[in-house]
């Protein structure tokens, strides 16, 4: 509403200088200009105040809308169709209802400025003097230069606005709410490029699932919220761990996956130590005391895999022959 007030403010405020400039040359009474200062200078405001009152502000703003164009369209009939006044108060009304709520809308607020030119101009015993002077011309330029360029602006910033939360929401349908690391939807689609990116050039990759040693044991004697911490504390640890070109995410519950770029079943068994290690010395304040370890499961690209789902399912065994044979070890 707010952003509707200044817009209104700022174009009824302009537009009032070609109307006042055609009224100075046909002498009109003074009755003309009070409505004039009436129109452009306070029904602005008296407009806000409507539409923060109401119940509905969004069905009283088209309301106030409507009436701006019928008012517009009575002026037109004042100035006596002057055509260069005239047509760009028609113009500027129609940008913004556009502007604000499309074609159809447009087709409501045009009909009222039309219904209400009529009647004006049939009540002022239907003058036309189309006739434009120099002096209304220049009258017409502020108008004219300054109210578009307003409009543009602002449009430019809702746009703007629009995208910055577009991107938002995209990052954080790629976040994990609780630890800050990619999610599962996320690491699956950068490992289908992973793997369609080692099938076209063999260059070696790795899929390494990471899980919790005893978690459950963590939340059920110290809470969730422990829990929680020991979470994020992990995923401190893997993005430490890892390079700028690995993607570590949540898999679920307390299980991790990395994805490690460039890396032979070699180089990820040392990243996977340098996790186990780092993993063993973490301690957190909601659980004095408490340690945690890892099981890790480690599956190199091969030939054979034909979805990630086989190279995750690989990655899983190596994760439970590493939990079978006394967990807080790497297996690949």
């Amino acid at each position: 509403m707010s952003r509707i007030h200044r817009m209104r403010a700022l174009g009824l405020g302009l537009g009032v200088l070609p109307i006042a400039a055609v009224l100075y040359e046909r002498a009109t009474p003074w009755p003309f200009w009070a409505m004039l200062f009436l129109n452009g200078y306070v029904w602005p405001h008296v407009a806000y105040w409507l539409s923060n009152r109401s119940r509905d502000p969004s069905r009283t703003e088209f309301r106030n809308l409507t009436a701006d164009s019928a008012l517009g369209g009575m002026w037109i009939a004042v100035m006596q169709f002057n055509l260069l006044p005239s047509a760009l108060l028609a113009a500027m009304l129609s940008m913004d209802k556009i502007g604000v709520a499309g074609w159809r809308f447009l087709g409501r607020t045009a009909m009222a400025q039309a219904v209400a030119c009529a009647v004006a101009w049939a009540a002022l015993g239907f003058p036309v003097q189309i006739y434009t002077s120099m002096f209304v011309i220049a009258a017409c330029l502020p108008f004219l230069f300054a109210y578009p360029m307003a409009i543009s602006t602002a449009a430019w910033g809702l746009g703007r606005k629009v995208l910055i939360q577009n991107q938002m929401l995209q990052y954080l349908n790629r976040i994990d709410d609780i630890t800050g690391l990619y999610n599962r939807k996320h690491w699956e689609e950068a490992a289908e490029r992973e793997l369609a990116r080692y099938q076209r050039t063999r260059r070696p990759a790795v899929v390494m699932m990471v899980d919790l040693d005893d978690f459950k044991s963590i939340n059920d004697g110290h809470g969730h919220v422990a829990g929680d911490a020991m979470l994020r504390a992990v995923s401190e640890v893997l993005r430490s761990c890892l390079r700028e070109i690995d993607t570590p995410a949540r898999f679920g519950g307390d299980e991790f996956c990395v994805l490690l770029a460039e890396t032979s079943a070699d180089g990820a068994r040392e990243v996977a130590e340098r996790i186990r290690f780092a993993v063993e010395k973490v301690e957190i304040s909601e659980a004095p005391g408490r340690r945690c370890t890892v099981s890790i499961g480690m599956a190199e690209a091969n030939r054979l895999l034909v979805s990630v789902q086989d190279w995750v399912n690989l990655a899983d065994s190596a994760m439970y022959r590493a939990k079978n044979k006394g967990r807080n070890r790497a297996e690949a």
